[in-house]
């Protein structure tokens, strides 16, 4: 029995056809394991030309179904039951998509809006469009008036830990310290995004993603500054990376001090060259920049006295100043805490909006939450609520271009550590900050 034929009628070879079916046969058999260790092959090869066969067949009864398609006027309805004969009434319209373009772990595609709708229809219909395309997450985003970006991760690249390929130099004050839910790199930019705040229970990731951020600045040619005030416990593993670090909050408000004054020397020579920020000098005669990292910030601002109370002040204010003008001086702020919330003073607040990046991991009290995000996105918000324990690492980080979930990558106590000592010989030497400690005789010493 002849089973099929080819385009000209002629049976197809026995051998083609035992050849197709050993093919078939073979990737069923081989395709989990093609997929564990070729994800990216595997997705562009067989999972994404599935992808796109579902996002055709769907688009239309999907759109309708999420109430993202518009009916045609109610004039054409009637005048195409009087004209043609009880014909069925024009289909309604729907929205307008562009080519479905892969990406190394899903798809996007540009969809142009109907009149009357915004960006935020398309964002609300995400999950069911998810459950549509079976993909494990939609985003959709605003792309220019008119459009709509949207993003479909085939596969959750946030659900396990990883360890960065390699580490280099790169592109001065930028560091890849993890991978985003769409996974692509996660990049924190100073340069773009200056002063951040990291917040995030015990155990949420929080640590992990300093240890990324300084493990990547170590290489680079930049000052590190450290202000722990429970002792050093946790910065104290950069000590040879670091040109200066405070262990309490009397040092912590010298050595803040000390670097508002060296914003004000700085100011001083752009304006003498004419020129706006310090990037604008030559490259001689450019400032190294300072990367300033607080580690639990509520340690500077509660107080238990009077004296206390005045120090907590002073550290407040001069973190404020150095958010306001670091920017365009060089000097940039990295604030983290378990919990930050307004409750520890007006200063928080102050500072807080002067921080444009934020990351927020597992937090135990939803005031950190809100502190961190509810001011940039009630979406982000929520999606930080809703990290579980078991999902450290995971964050939300919001900037005023977006959100996103996100992953730090895996980098230990032990590996920030020879990280700090790998790169002690670049450390920059800035004795006006070391003085102003007052009695500490290694600025390296933790």
């Amino acid at each position: 029995m002849i089973a099929s034929t080819g385009s000209g009628g002629e049976p197809w070879p026995l051998w083609v056809l035992v050849g197709a079916a050993a093919l078939v046969s073979g990737l069923l058999v081989a395709g989990p394991a093609l997929r564990r260790r070729f994800p990216v092959a595997w997705w562009l090869c067989l999972g994404f030309p599935a992808a796109w066969l579902r996002v055709v067949r769907t688009w239309r009864p999907l759109m309708a179904g999420c109430g993202l398609a518009i009916s045609r006027k109610a004039a054409l309805t009637v005048v195409s039951g009087l004209v043609g004969n009880g014909a069925p009434p024009p289909l309604p319209r729907v929205p307008r998509r562009g080519a479905v373009r892969p990406t190394t772990g899903g798809f996007w595609l540009l969809v142009r809006l109907l009149p009357g709708q915004v960006p935020e229809d398309f964002a609300k219909a995400s999950p069911a469009i998810a459950e549509a395309w079976q993909v494990h997450a939609v985003r959709a985003t605003p792309y220019r008036p008119g459009l709509v970006r949207v993003v479909a991760s085939a596969a959750d690249p946030l659900s396990a830990q990883q360890i960065p390929q390699q580490r280099g130099p790169g592109r001065l004050l930028r560091v890849v310290v993890g991978v985003l839910e769409t996974g692509v790199q996660w990049a924190i930019d100073l340069r773009a995004v200056p002063h951040w705040l990291i917040v995030g229970a015990t155990r949420s990731g929080k640590s992990t993603l300093i240890n990324a951020l300084v493990a990547g600045l170590a290489p680079q040619p930049v000052a590190l500054v450290g202000i722990d005030c429970k002792g050093g416990m946790e910065l104290s593993l950069y000590g040879p990376r670091l040109s200066a670090l405070a262990t309490n909050r009397r040092q912590a408000v010298k050595l803040l001090a000390a670097l508002v004054d060296l914003t004000l020397d700085r100011m001083v020579v752009c304006r003498s060259a004419h020129v706006r920020n310090i990037w604008g000098l030559p490259e001689s005669k450019r400032p190294v920049p300072v990367v300033v990292i607080v580690d639990e910030i509520a340690e500077l601002f509660l107080i238990a006295s009077r004296s206390e109370k005045d120090e907590a002040h002073a550290a407040g204010t001069a973190l404020i100043r150095l958010a306001q003008l670091g920017a365009a001086l060089g000097v940039f702020l990295v604030v983290a805490g378990q919990r930050v919330g307004s409750d520890l003073g007006p200063g928080v607040t102050a500072l807080r909006a002067q921080l444009g990046g934020r990351v927020c991991h597992r937090v135990a009290d939803p005031g950190t939450a809100e502190m961190a995000l509810g001011d940039l996105n009630p979406d982000a918000l929520k999606a930080a609520q809703a990290i579980r324990p078991e999902q450290a690492g995971t964050a939300v980080l919001a900037s005023g271009e977006g959100w996103e979930r996100a992953r730090s990558h895996l980098i230990t106590e032990t590996d920030a550590e020879a990280v700090a000592a790998e790169y002690a010989h670049l450390t920059p030497q800035l004795p006006e900050l070391v003085d102003a400690l007052g009695g500490i005789a290694d600025k390296r010493a933790g």
